[in-house]
Parts: C-alpha cells; structure tokens; sequence
C-alpha cells in the first residue's frame, strides 16, 4: 500500500507496533498469517481444518517438517491480541465434525495462536536449542480487503468507478432502483438526511444483489455495507456514490458535501484502522477464492472475479523483510491464492482448475503491473466432503463424485433430503486455459459448465477412546509447506 494513503501518524503507529512485534519475534518466533477470501470461498472452514489436522495428526505428507518427524508438539495458546475476538475453532470443529454443517461465514476479524516445538533440519541450529513457531492466524472478511483501495480515491473517483461498474452487463438491472434514485435528486441541493438514507438502502441493497449465490460477483466495496455491525445506522455508513459529478468544490451545505463528508469517515473510521492495526502487521497470505462458482455463474462472473483478484493483489507488496522496511511497514513475503472446493470436481481436472485460476491472477497482475515474485496458486478443497468413483454409461466409463447433498439441493427436478448420498458428473473445466479466455473475452462460445452441488461435510469416524480422526482435504498440506513449511526449517 503506497505510503501517501496512510497520514505521517499512522505510519509512527504501524513502525511502533512493528517494531515491537519484531522485539517479541527475537524471544518468541512468530508468523502472521492473514487468511480472508471473496464471498463464499470458505474461510472459516480452511482455518478449522488447518488446525484440526495440526492437532490430530491428519494425514499430510507434502507439510515436510511433520514429515520427517522433526515436530514434536502442536498446541494452541492464548492469542497476543487481547482486543481481537479469538476464532472460535472449537465451535466450527464442532459444527464439521459432529454435526456435519458448514460454520457460519466470517463477519468480522479473528485471530488464533498455534504453536509448534520443532528440531531445526540444520545440524548446526540443533546445537543450540530446539525451536518453536507460533503461528498467529488473522481471520478477515473479503470485503475488507477490498475496501484498501479506496484509501486512494476521493469521492469524485469513487462515485465514477462504481457508476461506471454499475451501468455494465446483468449490474445496470440490479442498480436500477439506486440509479432512477440518483437520477430524481440534485447533488448540489440541499443535504437532506431522508435522502441521504435512501440513497445508502438503494446501494446497500444493490451490493446485496451482486452479492447473491445468483450472480456471485465479487467487487463490492464498501464492504461494510454489506456487513455493518455495530456501525449500522452511523452517518459513515448513510452514503452513496452520486453519478454525473462536477469536478468543481460541493457547494457548501449541500448533499454531494453531506455524502463526500461521510465517505472521507467511512475511510478514516472503518478502512484507515483495518490498514493500521491489523493488514500493515502481517507476513504472510492466503486468498481464498470460488473459481468454480464464478465459472458456473458465466462471463459476467468471471470478468468481475479477475476484477476483484487485480484489486486484492494490489494491497499486497510481497518481497522479503528487512530490519528497515520491518520497521516502516513490512511486506508480505509470500501470497497464495487458492481456488477452493476441489472435491466438487474430479481431480482429472484439479490441473485445469490450477490453470485457469493462475491465468486468472496474471491477468489480474498484468492489469496492475504487478510481478508474481512470492505468489503462487493451488486448487484445494480445506475439508473434502466428496469420494470419487466410475460408473459405466452406454458402455464408457464415467467419473463421477459421491456425497451427500445438502437438504433443499436439486438436480434436475430432484431434491435431496440432507441424508441421502449420490454420485455426480460434475463436468469437465476446459484444459486450454488460452482458449477458454479468448472465448470468455471475445463472448463467443459456451464456457464449461459445472454440475454445482453443495454437499455437507463428510462423516467423520472415530478413533479408539472416541477420539475423532483429522478431516480429510486435498492440498491442505501444500498450502501449509508454502505459507510457512520455510519458518519450520
């Protein structure tokens, strides 16, 4: 984040509160992982499982430190945060594992201390004592992250980008209510707080739209818009954008003043100290994102979701820390971005899904004129909730998943009752990531389409004494050795 977006008081504070995370780093090793995704991309669910299967000795063969054996404790401990609230990761377990149903989403920011006694793979390093890392695990919404880039914009350019975003493609329907609203008011009249709040409920509600499973867009700030806690009802949250505005000074007393006024509190109330206290202070990145949704849901879907990634990653500044830029604002060394819930479809195609989605951040970089040093990508799925089989279909062989659908899932004019199980041909994701972006650009063509079915969690057995045994996932493992398998060497 360019220096220029924070004030000469907020950079003391960042360089203070890194200064002194580094002091306690000397005695007491530690990564911040920030871990936040777009909607419905299952963050709460990566954490949960991360640390379930840390805990309970889960199956991970590519996590080398555990690997080899050179772990000797995993615990959790108390958090070095006591203002954050603590991730609940007991609940969640709970809700995935005994009572196999998703955990609620995440609303606000989180955190979690895991802590590994570990021997170092350096005989040298041996000598000296055994090691341990505790890994602080920062939990935040999508939106959030994606509310930084306003730090830059004044109100003028923020009320031109969204007009502008919502005037195209299925958004100029779901902003018509909030567009003919803008249309009837005079910007330079009068403030008017009527007006004002109807403006915000217009807008409010036209991000909820984009936001629905129906569409499943992604760019969406202000983020708290859509999730106000107890900022609801606030003048910082009581705004819009305005189309059509003069590029000269709001007359004074006037609406466009009232909403550019509010807008500048929005930033300084609600992003400013996200940036400040929480975003500046992390070394490490996951993002979690729902490719296979986005694809699903057609072009629109996909453009809007490369949209949102370049914004993403235009936050981050990955690279390695020195003492110096520790103490000014450290960069984040490494950013993985992972498309989730590969379990939906056969791992035939889980390279394709990896393709498609690592075009999808180079486009994203290359709009931003960002490089990929210290970002990679992966398909996972944080808790696999589906087994994969072949059935024989006029004499060929088929691939197919098997789960349990959620109660309500329909295929076709089939609904399922929540406990019943059944095999599905998810579809095929295309292999040519070139060719399905031409066609995407160009509108030409079908894009694949993908038999999108949610399942529940999966039926977990227990081990002898009832305890139960790790979930089972598909490259939790590799995420874990490429967020921080380096810190455990």
């Amino acid at each position: 984040m360019p220096p220029s977006l924070t004030s000469f008081t907020d950079d003391a504070r960042i360089a203070i509160d890194n200064l002194a995370d580094r002091a306690a780093g000397l005695v007491h090793p530690t990564v911040r992982l920030g871990v936040t995704g777009l909607s419905r991309a299952g963050k709460t669910v990566f954490i949960s499982s991360l640390v379930h299967n840390l805990l309970n000795g889960g199956r991970l063969p590519l996590f080398e430190p555990v690997r080899s054996g050179r772990v000797s404790a995993i615990r959790l401990e108390p958090q070095p945060d006591d203002a954050i609230p603590r991730f609940q990761y007991e609940d969640h377990i709970q809700a995935l594992v005994r009572d196999r149903v998703w955990p609620d989403s995440t609303r606000a920011i989180s955190e979690l201390r895991i802590t590994l006694d570990y021997q170092s793979a350096s005989g040298w390093s041996r000598m000296f004592s055994a090691g341990r890392l505790s890994i602080d695990i920062v939990d935040y919404p999508g939106e959030w992250l994606l509310d930084l880039p306003l730090l830059g914009q004044d109100y003028r350019t923020f009320s031109e980008n969204t007009v502008t975003l919502a005037r195209t493609g299925i958004r100029a329907e779901l902003a018509r209510e909030w567009m003919a609203l803008c249309a009837s008011i005079d910007p330079d009249g009068p403030a008017d707080e009527m007006t004002a709040r109807r403006l915000s409920e217009a807008f409010a509600a036209y991000l909820k739209a984009c936001k629905s499973d129906e569409r499943s867009l992604s760019t969406l700030p202000p983020g708290r818009f859509l999730m106000p806690g107890d900022l609801d009802g606030s003048p910082a949250l009581t705004f819009a954008p305005l189309p059509n505005l003069s590029a000269e000074r709001a007359p004074k007393g006037s609406l466009r003043a009232m909403m550019e006024r509010r807008y500048e509190a929005y930033k300084s109330v609600v992003v400013k100290p996200f940036f400040r206290d929480h975003f500046a202070r992390l070394d490490r990145q996951i993002v979690l994102i729902d490719a296979l949704q986005a694809i699903n849901r057609g072009r629109e879907a996909v453009q809007d979701l490369e949209r949102a990634l370049a914004d993403v990653l235009a936050c981050f500044r990955p690279g390695n820390n020195s003492l110096l830029s520790s103490l000014l604002g450290r960069r984040i060394d490494k950013v993985l971005v992972a498309a989730t819930k590969a379990d939906h479809i056969h791992h035939e195609s889980h390279e394709a899904l990896e393709k498609v989605t690592a075009r999808l951040v180079d486009r994203a970089m290359h709009r931003i004129g960002m490089s990929g040093a210290g970002i990679d990508v992966m398909a996972i799925a944080s808790v696999r909730a589906t087994r994969e089989a072949t059935v024989n279909e006029g004499g060929q062989a088929l691939p197919v998943i098997v789960g349990t659908p959620m109660s309500g899932e329909r295929i076709g004019a089939e609904t399922f009752d929540g406990n019943r199980k059944t095999a599905i041909f998810p579809g095929d994701l295309p292999k040519d990531p070139e060719l399905f972006f031409k066609q995407l650009g160009e509108g030409v063509g079908e894009l694949p389409e993908i038999n999108f079915v949610r399942f529940r969690p999966p039926a977990v057995e227990e081990s002898g004494g009832g305890i139960r045994l790790s979930v089972p996932h598909i490259r939790l493992d590799r995420a874990m050795q490429f967020l921080f398998g380096d810190r455990l060497a």
